[in-house]
C-alpha cells in the first residue's frame, strides 16, 4: 500500500495545484485507508482472480483524482466527495478488465429482453415463470442463468444506455450539462424510480441494503434470515428487471 502512495506522489508530485505539497502528502496518507476499506468491500462481491490491489492502486488514482477536484464552496465533506471518486475510480478499472464472461452477459441479455417483450405483450410485470416460458427454458434452468449473473451490479449505467444517445452519464460534470443532458438525467433517475417501485418487497429490501447501506449479500443474508445463495438470487433479480426498464428507456 506505501508503495503505492509513494509512485503516485511521484507522478502527481510536479503537478500545479492549490495545496502544498505537504498538506497534500498528508492528506493521501489520512485518507489511504478509506481507499483499502472501499477495494476490500468491493473484492468480497467479485470473483477471486480479481485481485484487491488494482482496485486499491485504481483507488489511489481516484483519490487524487478528488484532491485535484474538490471544491470547499460547495458545501460538501471531502471524505464523501473522495468517496465517491475512489469507487468510480475502481469501477472504471473493473469495467476495462471486461471479467464478466461473454455467456453470462448473453443470458443476462436473453433475460431482458424476454422482460421487455412481456411488458409490452402484458402491459405490466411478468412473473418467472412467464419469463422463462418467453426464453423457451424450464424454470430451473431459468433460475441458473439468474444465478450466475450475480456480478451485473457493478456494471455501469453506460452499458445500459444506447451509444450515441447521451453522454456517458458517470462523466458529466455539472458544470458542463446542456439542458438536453439534465433532461436525459432527469428522465433516467425518473424511469429508475417507476422500476424499483415495480419490485417485490423483498427485492426493494435487498437492493436498499446493497446499495445505500453498502452491506455485503453475506450481511443482507444475516438480516433477512435467508441464505447467501438466495440473496444473490433475489439481488440479481431485481438488478436485470432494472436493467431491462433502463434498456427499454433508452432504446426507445
Amino acid at each position: 500500500m506505501r508503495a503505492q502512495i509513494n509512485s503516485y506522489r511521484q507522478a502527481y508530485g510536479n503537478e500545479a495545484n492549490q495545496r502544498d505539497n505537504k498538506e497534500r502528502q498528508e492528506l493521501i496518507v489520512k485518507y489511504a485507508p478509506l481507499v483499502k476499506t472501499i477495494a476490500e468491500r468491493l473484492a468480497i462481491r467479485l470473483p477471486a482472480h480479481i485481485s484487491t490491489d488494482e482496485l486499491v492502486s485504481a483507488g489511489i488514482v481516484g483519490l487524487m483524482d478528488a484532491l485535484n477536484k474538490f471544491d470547499a464552496s460547495k458545501k460538501i465533506k471531502f471524505q464523501t466527495y473522495a468517496r465517491h471518486r475512489i469507487r468510480g475510480a475502481m469501477l472504471d478499472e473493473l469495467r476495462k478488465m471486461d471479467w464478466i464472461p461473454r455467456s453470462v452477459r448473453d443470458d443476462i441479455q436473453s433475460v431482458e429482453n424476454a422482460i421487455n417483450a412481456l411488458r409490452m405483450r402484458l402491459g405490466r410485470e411478468p412473473g418467472d415463470a412467464e419469463i422463462a416460458d418467453e426464453m423457451g427454458v424450464d424454470i430451473e434452468t431459468y433460475f441458473n442463468k439468474i444465478s450466475k449473473a450475480g456480478g451485473i451490479n457493478l456494471l455501469s449505467l453506460d452499458d445500459i444506455t444506447k451509444e450515441g444517445a447521451t453522454p456517458k452519464l458517470d462523466s458529466l460534470k455539472p458544470d458542463y450539462r446542456s439542458p438536453f443532458d439534465e433532461l436525459r438525467l432527469k428522465e433516467t433517475k425518473e424511469v429508475i424510480a417507476q422500476a424499483l417501485s415495480a419490485l417485490t418487497p423483498k427485492e426493494q429490501k435487498v437492493v436498499a441494503l446493497y446499495y445505500y447501506h453498502e452491506l455485503t449479500l453475506k450481511e443482507i443474508a444475516a438480516i433477512l434470515n435467508l441464505t447467501e445463495s438466495r440473496i444473490s438470487q433475489i439481488h440479481a433479480k431485481a438488478i436485470i428487471r432494472l436493467r431491462s426498464k433502463l434498456r427499454a428507456y433508452h432504446e426507445a
